[in-house]
């Protein structure tokens, strides 16, 4: 008798063990997109005000531009370059305004980012897409969106600490929204620091971007109406669950909480 209730008390204990053994795995693995190599953004672009860059697989001029922080309309007048502003890989830009010796810029053909084999590169094939009916957004932005439905802002807009926006938390998984009509004119991990970005053009003055995705749910040349889902949050690389939001206004970094609706 004695030997079956310990036979039965250690039957009882593995099951326990088993349960929670099962339950920290499919836990585990809901977000299994989660633990993102950020170090595979460390060559990439290099771009520093002042200097020639060579264009890299995966860059754009927006993704280009948003590195030196200059409006991407300064960087293709620079280096002669036209809408809809197509860029080449191993193509030579310079960084900095010519100057008023400098001969005028050859007409230069019409060129195109290379693809890419990896899934994360912004500029692989893409599919086509569906999108609105009607021309890509160029007027005013009438009302900013919040880009999450959580509000809790956990680090806040100080570009003299190398913060150009606010980080929002959440969850992991959590729907990233379009915070206004936009073009999507980067999706991709090709800038480091930021992880997986997606970048929406929403007139000639606005940019806004949207870091450490889980997941990008649109492509490059993708028009998005304003709440529309365009990511899944990730990991800041430090096993929080956060939205990096900015707006950039001519290239300048900008204070989201003035431009977010309150409501």
């Amino acid at each position: 008798m004695r030997l079956s209730w310990t036979l039965k008390f250690s039957v009882l204990a593995l099951s326990i063990s088993l349960l929670l053994f099962l339950s920290a795995c499919n836990s585990g693995a809901k977000y299994k997109h989660d633990k993102y190599d950020y170090t595979a953004n460390r060559s990439l672009p290099n771009a520093k005000y002042g200097t020639v860059y060579t264009v890299k697989r995966g860059d754009t001029l927006y993704s280009i531009a948003w590195a030196i922080k200059q409006d991407y309309k300064n960087v293709a007048r620079w280096n002669g370059i036209r809408s809809p502003y197509l860029i080449r890989t191993g193509q030579r830009l310079r960084m900095y305004p010519p100057s008023s010796k400098a001969a005028k810029p050859k007409t230069t053909k019409k060129t195109y980012s290379s693809g890419s084999s990896t899934k994360s590169s912004s500029t692989r094939a893409v599919k086509k897409s569906t999108p609105y009916k009607g021309k890509a957004p160029q007027g005013n932005v009438k009302r900013w969106v919040w880009p999450t439905v959580n509000r809790k802002v956990t680090a806040r807009f100080n570009p003299a600490a190398g913060k150009d926006g606010i980080d929002i938390a959440g969850k992991f998984g959590d729907a990233v929204f379009a915070t206004a009509d936009g073009h999507v004119v980067y999706a991709g991990s090709g800038l480091r620091g930021y992880g997986r970005l997606i970048i929406l053009k929403h007139n000639k003055t606005f940019l806004s971007a949207y870091a450490h995705n889980d997941n990008i749910l649109v492509a490059e040349g993708q028009n998005v109406r304003a709440g529309k889902k365009i990511g899944r949050m990730g990991s800041n690389g430090k096993g929080r669950a956060i939205l990096h939001f900015e707006i950039r206004k001519n290239g300048k970094p900008v204070n989201p909480a003035s431009y977010l609706s309150s409501r």
